[in-house]
């Protein structure tokens, strides 16, 4: 629940970033909720960033981007701005029982016999880590089965998540990632990157300028920037499979 202050302050900063695609100042904001103090502007936005209303963008200033909305002001919103993958529950194709899927994964496939006769099988190609970067995408290690639905034209494959750098996203140390195969990003998409042809991992693209952004979706980890020339997109994220 946001306090009245939060939600007008939230509402201010979205309407500013829709007319303009600028964030308002410390004082335009001070004058729009008629606070005394700028210190008060500060209180708000820290606690709109600590509930993951809003993010703070480093080393650039009155940087402010507006993440989500209450669903009182845009209800289905999030759910159009947040990855929400299709997830499996139990492992198919390995057998074990599932869990409850996140609340912001609504897609569920049950891991039951009727998706086992549509299945399709792709290749789980190794281990990417979703914290700090990992060697990985190696040789293929053996194949899962996943229900047509799950994936889209073009080819797929799948790695096994290592860390939790993408906890908000929903993504979970110990998930299998369903991946299609993809040489760009748009920004905002989750995407399998190679950097410096040597090391993988599993982040949000974003673009800074003329360069690259790798962003988790934790906040214990920071945003890393590259030079284009130093990463390379292989695949987006389409799913995933969560199992004990």
């Amino acid at each position: 629940m946001l306090t009245r202050k939060q939600h007008e302050l939230l509402v201010f900063i979205h309407e500013r970033l829709k007319e303009s695609g600028i964030p308002p100042s410390f004082d335009e904001m001070k004058e729009a909720l008629d606070l005394a103090s700028k210190s008060g502007i500060h209180r708000l936005i820290t606690a709109l960033e600590e509930r993951g209303f809003i993010r703070r963008l480093p080393n650039r200033a009155r940087a402010l981007e507006v993440i989500r909305l209450p669903d009182s002001i845009a209800p289905g919103l999030n759910a159009a701005k947040k990855f929400s993958p299709g997830v499996i529950q139990g492992g198919l194709g390995h057998g074990g029982s599932g869990r409850a899927a996140p609340k912001e994964t609504p897609r569920l496939h049950a891991a039951g016999n009727d998706d086992a006769g549509a299945a399709v099988s792709i290749p789980v190609m190794g281990r990417i880590a979703a914290g700090v970067p990992i060697a990985a995408i190696e040789s293929r290690t053996h194949s899962i089965t996943v229900p047509p639905e799950m994936i889209s034209g073009g080819e797929h494959y799948a790695l096994e998540v290592k860390g939790d750098s993408m906890i908000e996203a929903g993504i979970f140390d110990g998930d299998t990632v369903i991946i299609k195969n993809a040489s760009t990003a748009t920004p905002g998409e989750i995407v399998v990157a190679i950097v410096d042809d040597e090391e993988a991992t599993l982040k949000r693209f974003r673009r800074k300028g003329a360069s690259i952004a790798l962003e988790a979706a934790n906040p214990a980890y920071e945003t890393r920037i590259f030079g284009p020339d130093r990463v390379s997109v292989r695949g987006k994220l389409v799913g995933l499979i969560r199992r004990y």
